[in-house]
């Protein structure tokens, strides 16, 4: 295939639209009950190099007396772009929606109702803030009881940052002043204040007395509309990156309109995601270590706000029995309550699959509630389930499998022994006819962690239903990054493009990934370079023996991050395994590296040292990171390798990439570099994307 076709596959696959988010409304009628389920979606559009943001409206039917009995659905509306919002919340009395809109280069917000646009403010123009936060870090949009009040999380105003404590403009010398932001995909993220925007008046309000030492966000109104409740982050001595790290020491503040503040979670914690029972009585939120593994098996604690009395509702799993519940390792839907505020639903990783889940918070029994029991015949089965949000005890999820694109589907909480019926809302455009199975790989004895034995772990393999060629498919090795994130038997663009141009792809998800518990992930610490190499090796040898139409004389390995870390040390340490290697933004020299992340924590513990913000490196130290990267095997790397940087990466900088580059270039291996100057850590600009799929694609054509 030429540059064009392999372009244009991509597209097909990376165009497939997916839910991300949805919102439940309902009425009652005298014979019938309706709910309106309103979804966004997101698609790539390769035309624009850009991605496109959508709603879609369905309506559902239910019986007035059995109203949890979907008795019709109506085919669903035309789809509806949202050019330029940033975020946007349905108030849930009058049913109002307000948005915070970007439109050449100014930030509004607006009110709108069922005869149109009811209130518009600039909020740029008023100048009492800087730029409204969108992350889901950060940001937030709450409504006031009343409906009278709006709650967001802004940049403090550059004029009010300026002023010295004496209340004087800072002099011409502090113009260059170097000013600490939260780091990769944070980089405008520095100092954030809470607003209040009073719609009535028109009026924005900067909420005072937020601690001098915190960054707040993920506000939400307490019960009366007279404070707020807010995580903290800690940011002394210095910030450390937030993205994909669930270990930030943080916490969970209450703070009253007039200015009172108060710490209502313990100390020395990880906390985030604080959602508010519909009664107004109790307050969730999840909670993990600080430092360690940049990502965790998470507990979820329960706030009695009468007694300030809290309780584990979920714990942290250690290590779960096979088909149990394996833990909590990802942010709350911002919905998450049963209608009586007796259960929480949520989705979560366990092995290689993700599934939705639902907590009893009188037994504290969590029940799975997807429908994937009989998994004899893959074709059909959704391997992940996640949940978008419950309302009304209607919750809607994002389906699929890495032969079936995203799904939308419906269902209503089950009462006691019973299951859920779920409806299917919208069907992907297409399908596709690929064989894909799970893999449960067992370490050998000498490869068994001594501090952590027995564990296992898993891989997803995905292949053409037909041989392409007489000799066996060639096989991709995927390997994920992080470390502690998974591979769920997901619909992912990149597996799906490989397998449509006759690739058989290997997803990994080595000791130290999430959804096999907290020991799994304590497995890989001080193992790095060792641990997750013989892993993912130990995967590819049980997929050849397991599947004979597998030609184990041409594979290649790719990945991005600790996934581009281990394809490097693969071809170095594997040398006669491979025969291609394609790795974006990789770890290649941990000593080096050392200086330059924005996580500089996880530095010292993946390579076994406890972490201190006072932390200076010495000799130990830096010869153990060193001895535990990529570099140390350069001069036994035969494999060509393809190397894809962000110029703009804050958790890897570009110069690690470089670095190998370097070392390879002069030994006259086979080696080419793909710069791309305005992308970060993800390369996750569309146009990048289609880059490194393409170069990729044909990289492996002619090694392989």
């Amino acid at each position: 295939m030429d540059s064009d076709q392999i372009t244009g596959l991509y597209g097909k696959v990376s165009g497939l639209a997916a839910p991300v988010s949805a919102h439940v409304s309902e009425e009652q009628l005298p014979e019938v009950r309706i709910y309106t389920v309103t979804a966004e979606w997101i698609q790539t559009d390769l035309v624009r190099n850009s991605r496109l943001r959508y709603a879609q409206q369905w309506t559902l039917i239910a019986d007035s007396n059995n109203h949890k009995s979907i008795r019709t659905v109506l085919p669903p509306g035309p789809c509806s772009p949202l050019s330029g919002e940033l975020l946007s919340e349905l108030s849930p009395i009058c049913g109002l929606r307000a948005v915070v809109r970007e439109t050449s280069s100014q930030q509004l917000l607006e009110i709108w109702d069922r005869h149109g646009l009811r209130k518009s403010l600039n909020l740029s123009a008023l100048n009492i803030h800087g730029r409204v936060y969108d992350d889901t870090q950060f940001g937030c949009l709450s409504w006031s009881e009343c409906e009278s009040k709006l709650l967001f999380v802004a940049e403090r105003s550059r004029s009010s940052s300026a002023e010295t404590r004496s209340g004087e403009s800072a002099s011409r010398k502090d113009r260059s002043v170097y000013c600490e932001d939260w780091g990769e995909a944070l980089t405008s993220k520095s100092v954030p204040v809470l607003c209040v925007v009073d719609l009535h008046h028109g009026e924005v309000q900067v909420l005072q007395g937020v601690p001098q030492d915190v960054s707040p966000g993920q506000a939400l109104w307490a019960p009366g509309s007279q404070a707020v409740f807010f995580v903290g982050w800690y940011q002394e001595p210095f910030r450390l990156g937030l993205k994909f790290c669930s270990n930030r020491r943080s916490a969970l503040f209450r703070l009253s309109l007039d200015g009172r503040c108060e710490c209502i979670s313990g100390d020395n914690l990880s906390v985030s995601c604080p959602r508010l029972s519909p009664d107004g009585s109790t307050l969730i939120y999840l909670q993990g270590r600080v430092f360690g593994p940049h990502n965790q098996c998470l507990s979820v604690q329960q706030l009695d706000l009468s007694s300030g009395k809290t309780s584990t509702m979920v714990d942290v799993v250690s290590r779960p029995q096979t088909g149990e519940f394996a833990g909590v390792y990802e942010a709350l839907p911002s919905r998450c309550w049963s209608a009586d505020g007796q259960k929480v639903v949520f989705s979560s990783a366990v092995r290689n699959w993700k599934d939705v889940f639902m907590v009893d918070r009188g037994t504290k029994k969590v029940s799975s509630l997807s429908d994937t029991a009989d998994v004899s015949d893959l074709s059909k089965v959704y391997g992940s389930w996640k949940l978008l949000t419950v309302q009304r005890d209607l919750m809607v999820i994002c389906c699929s499998s890495p032969n079936l694109p995203p799904t939308l589907r419906v269902g209503f909480l089950p009462s006691a022994d019973e299951s859920v019926t779920w409806r299917t809302l919208q069907q992907p455009v297409t399908t596709f006819d690929y064989l894909w199975t799970v893999l449960d790989v067992t370490p050998t004895s000498d490869e068994d962690n001594q501090r952590y034995p027995g564990l296992d772990f898993g891989a997803i393999l995905v292949k053409p239903s037909r041989l392409f060629c007489e000799t066996g498919t060639p096989v991709v090795v995927f390997v994920h990054g992080g470390p502690h994130s998974q591979f769920p038997a997901e619909w992912n663009s990149t597996t799906a493009g490989l397998v449509e141009l006759g690739f058989a792809v290997l997803m990994v998800n080595y000791r130290g990934s999430t959804g096999f518990g907290q020991d799994s992930i304590l497995s890989l610490i001080g193992q790095i370079g060792s641990q997750d190499v013989k892993d993912v090796q130990r995967a590819v040898m049980a997929s050849l023996q397991s599947d004979k139409t597998l030609d184990p004389k041409r594979l290649a390995v790719i990945g991005g991050s600790h996934g581009g870390f281990l394809s490097c040390h693969l071809v170095g340490q594997y040398p006669d395994s491979y025969r291609a290697c394609a790795a974006r933004n990789p770890v290649i020299n941990a000593a080096t590296l050392l200086g330059t992340s924005d996580i500089v924590d996880w530095r010292y513990t993946s390579a076994g040292f406890q972490f201190s913000y006072d932390n200076i490196p010495n000799a130990e130290t830096l010869a153990a990171m060193l001895l535990k990267s990529p570099i140390t095997h350069a001069a036994q790397i035969k494999a060509p390798v393809l190397l894809m940087l962000g110029g703009k990466d804050r958790r890897v900088s570009p110069h690690q990439g470089l670095e190998l580059y370097k070392v390879l270039k002069s030994r006259g291996s086979p080696v080419r570099l793909l710069w791309f100057p305005e992308d970060g850590h993800s390369l996750s600009r569309v146009d990048t994307q289609v880059d490194c799929f393409l170069n990729t694609v044909l990289w492996l054509n002619q090694h392989l």
